[in-house]
């Protein structure tokens, strides 16, 4: 089978959430995805209530099979390469050569996020070096912690970060542009800005023990929070035209509708609140909009 109803880009939270709700209302639907989620590293998943400390793979899988539960709901394991509006809907092509069609198509395709060049970062990603503080900061209170970002960005995320630590440090990777008044602030609250260039992070399968600076400067950690920039997993704004944010985010109206008719996003493709639960949040609402869209077309 090669049509559908909808077809769901990326089988993660929000694709997997938005498949329960549309395999509830027996649509045909398809979900795509190429099994690598941005969170493969995660050892634990947190503040998602009821799965609270389980391994995100472990959600995931128990999500998928609950999914496969419903027979208007298929699965095809791949990445797409290539999206067309077609007159009846759209077209998706993946990279092995599959083409597929449907009338309503639900990007939740999350994001690629980008790495700065230090030796040590990616292997920390999701274990020790850490996103969020509401999805990892409990575990680390009160532990020696650093901030990777530098700017407004660095001033207000320390904000967050110094109600679960006093022990913080800001490594701006160089010069800061922090202003005068920033650092005055920082330094009021014994928060120290390391303006050092860093050379690599220590750790031990994956778990920081120090970061070294070219300077011969070393500080030992226990974690250390990234504001990372990112792009889109799947070339949205490049394919069908899909308007994106400042930010780089796919932009929705409040039903989670794009600006191209017929293309719905959720997820982390569309917002800087990154977590489990939001995206299956995000998932559930925009499945049962697609389904009430085709309802009403169909009525």
């Amino acid at each position: 089978m090669k049509n559908f109803e909808v077809i769901i880009i990326g089988g993660s939270y929000a694709g997997l959430s938005a498949g329960m709700s549309l395999g509830r209302s027996l649509r045909n639907t398809l979900i795509i995805d190429s099994g690598k989620p941005c969170n493969r590293q995660t050892p634990h998943s947190h503040n998602f209530i009821t799965h609270d400390g389980k391994v995100p793979k472990e959600i995931a899988d128990l999500a998928r099979k609950q999914v496969e539960a419903y027979d208007t709901v298929k699965f095809h394991e791949d990445s797409v390469i290539k999206l067309r509006k077609t007159d009846e809907g759209f077209e998706t092509e993946t990279s092995g050569g599959e083409k597929f069609y449907a009338k309503k198509l639900i990007l939740a395709s999350g994001v690629i996020d980008l790495m700065p060049d230090i030796p040590g970062f990616a292997e920390c990603w999701g274990i020790s070096v850490l996103h969020c503080p509401y999805c990892h900061g409990y575990e680390v209170r009160d532990e020696v912690t650093g901030i990777f970002s530098d700017g407004d960005m660095a001033f207000e995320f320390s904000k967050l970060v110094y109600n679960l630590t006093k022990n913080l440090f800001i490594f701006s990777n160089g010069q800061s542009a922090l202003s005068k008044d920033q650092k005055n602030k920082l330094a009021q609250n014994n928060i120290i800005l390391v303006e050092d260039e860093i050379e690599k992070i220590e750790h031990e399968n994956g778990n920081i023990r120090k970061v070294i600076f070219k300077s011969g400067k070393e500080i030992s950690l226990k974690a250390l929070y990234a504001k990372i920039p990112f792009e889109q997993n799947i070339n949205a704004s490049g394919y069908l035209g899909c308007e994106l944010t400042e930010h780089g985010f796919i932009k929705i109206d409040s039903m989670h509708k794009t600006n191209i008719s017929g293309v719905f996003a959720c997820g982390d493709n569309v917002t800087m609140m990154r977590s489990v639960a939001n995206a299956v949040a995000q998932g559930n609402f925009t499945g049962a909009i697609v389904n009430k869209e085709l309802a009403e077309e169909s009525f």
